[in-house]
């Protein structure tokens, strides 16, 4: 893998590397990467032209097809909306043709993509678009009726139906344009998305990056594809003649999606297969049906698949890698896939921040370390294992894991002191995840710094959820943690003490919370405590013998069940 990437990143090579300073450092740089994301689809839409892009349901669309109507959005958005370089325009709707084209048509316009978070409840979107100075916000029509429960948006809301053929969908935006608009230069320094993530704080903040942090991302993908590529063809196991192809069935407005998936499509001329809502055997179907080749998902989704009574009844043969990430995957999954499964089995670890490059952990070096991340990203990514001060542990030793790269995010949008504390001196992002490297090189995560969740890929920040139960007028105290969950990884769990004894049912606690928070935040269980929660020294309540009882109390329910 080392020789190959080496032989890829030289000079002469594909991906040959430059320099580029930040933070005081000289960080690499793919030379080849486009500067921004406008030239990178024009270059990519042009020469992939008339190979098939985005399949939904019966609607087939090529590259020219979407890149072509992009710019017509692009050409909308400025003329007939005002849309200025700089300007945040929301995206809250969930996965279609018309949410990649809208964000195609918002960066070519000189906006910047900020992609809401499609599960929010109302009060969450209004926080994110308030958050970050939204001047516009498309759409779709459930999106659309939460947002108009809001008495004071800050930005006017556009209503797509995605639904719809691609240009009916359209039509509320492509009817604004005059068709001679004059698009912004664009540098790579300029801003180009705003992703949320939930961190240990309570309310998402807003992650922006540049187009070249966004770029280079995706040209630190290409590598990893492009290395696996000569390495198959090197072992005589050059994939078929199938056009790269795969599902996207995580949503749009998570990294993961975005990056990985979408963006690195362009590159390399891959079919996208839109799946609406996952579904274990649907996912199977079209598999067989589009002839996908790589499969990727949180770790849930190649879990159902695997067990899934009806397997047997369709062909998977033409799923070369089944990568997943967003959470850790059990041994004894990784060693089923390999056993029971045509495809590979791959994990990857980044964030929303590190535009979701960081760790792979590729095929037989997974199944020889099938509970590790894998090792570092190359050629960009530079991981440290870190000490509280900023300082290198040494080499076995647990710390904070920290990435440093060019694609590293720029800043929390209106959160400087945010941004401070996310970064050391020296230009590592403090991921708030615990890890260690062993003598080969590869990351184990073991534990997390921030007050986190994740549940089935999803970060869930305590804190937020805890907020919302102290908006109901008889909790008095609250504390929420992750319960083990073997089909989630872990779920959210609280405790709550009531200011009165009985004043409140845990039912109507979940009813409350569903009206506040996304529903994947409520807390599978609650428990009702008598007597006020236990505290540490500080005052705080002591969350980790809470989360000790607890979970040993779930344990038992599970028993008893």
């Amino acid at each position: 893998m080392d020789a190959t990437m080496a032989a890829l990143t030289g000079e002469g090579g594909p991906l040959a590397l430059g320099t580029i300073e930040r933070f005081g450092q000289t960080l690499p740089i793919i030379a080849a990467a486009p500067p921004t994301l406008p030239a990178y689809f024009a270059h990519y839409a042009q020469q992939h032209a008339g190979t098939e892009f985005l399949i939904a349901g019966d609607e087939r669309l090529t590259y020219a097809d979407v890149y072509g109507r992009a710019q017509k959005v692009a050409d909308a958005l400025v003329s007939g909306f005002g849309v200025k370089k700089g300007d945040r325009i929301g995206i809250a709707a969930r996965n279609s043709p018309s949410w990649i084209i809208i964000y195609m048509g918002v960066l070519i316009a000189g906006g910047v993509a900020t992609l809401l978070n499609g599960w929010w409840q109302a009060e969450e979107l209004q926080a994110g678009v308030d958050d970050v100075g939204c001047s516009l916000v498309f759409a779709d029509p459930p999106r659309c009726r939460r947002l108009a429960a809001l008495p004071n948006l800050s930005a006017p809301v556009v209503e797509f139906d995605d639904l719809q053929p691609i240009d009916a969908a359209l039509a509320p935006i492509l009817d604004r344009g005059t068709g001679n608009a004059t698009m912004p230069e664009i540098g790579p320094d300029d801003h180009a998305t705003i992703l949320f993530t939930s961190g240990s704080t309570g309310q998402s903040k807003g992650a922006l990056s540049t187009h070249r942090q966004v770029t280079q991302g995706v040209f630190n993908y290409l590598g990893s594809a492009l290395m696996m590529l000569a390495i198959g063809a090197q072992d005589g196991t050059a994939p078929s003649d199938l056009q790269p192809s795969t599902l996207l069935n995580v949503p749009l407005f998570h990294v993961t999606a975005e990056v990985p998936v979408f963006l690195q499509s362009f590159a390399i001329g891959r079919k996208l297969v839109l799946m609406p809502k996952w579904d274990a055997e649907e996912a199977m179907r079209l598999i067989e049906k589009e002839k996908i080749t790589y499969f990727v998902g949180v770790p849930l989704m190649s879990f159902e698949m695997l067990n899934h009574p009806n397997r047997h009844k369709y062909d998977l043969s033409s799923v070369a890698d089944i990568a997943a990430g967003g959470a850790p995957r059990p041994v004894e999954h990784v060693k089923r896939i390999d056993q029971e499964m045509e495809g590979k089995p791959l994990i990857g670890y980044g964030l929303t921040e590190t535009n979701g490059i960081g760790t792979g952990n590729w095929r037989t070096n997974y199944l020889a370390k099938p509970n590790s991340a894998g090792r570092p990203s190359l050629p960009l990514v530079d991981l440290a294992i870190l000490d509280d001060a900023g300082k290198p542990v040494p080499q076995g030793e647990r710390g904070e894991i920290s990435i440093r790269s060019v694609a590293n995010f720029q800043e929390y949008w209106g959160k400087p002191e945010a941004t401070a504390a996310a970064f050391t001196a020296d230009g590592y992002f403090r991921t708030g995840d615990i890890g260690y490297l062993d003598e080969d090189g590869y990351l184990f995560i073991v534990d997390r710094k921030k007050d986190i969740i994740i549940r089935g890929g999803e970060n869930i920040s305590c804190q937020e959820v805890e907020d919302a139960l102290y908006q109901h007028p008889d909790v008095a105290e609250a504390a929420v943690f992750g319960l083990p969950d073997e089909k989630y990884g872990e779920v959210p769990g609280a405790v709550v003490h009531l200011r009165k004894v009985g004043a409140v049912a845990i039912e109507d606690l979940w009813a409350f919370l569903a009206q506040h928070i996304a529903a994947f935040k409520v807390p599978q269980r609650i428990w009702l405590a008598d007597d006020p929660l236990p505290r540490l020294g500080t005052e705080k309540i002591d969350k980790v013998s809470l989360r000790t009882k607890y979970r040993e109390l779930a344990k038992l329910d599970e028993v008893e069940i």
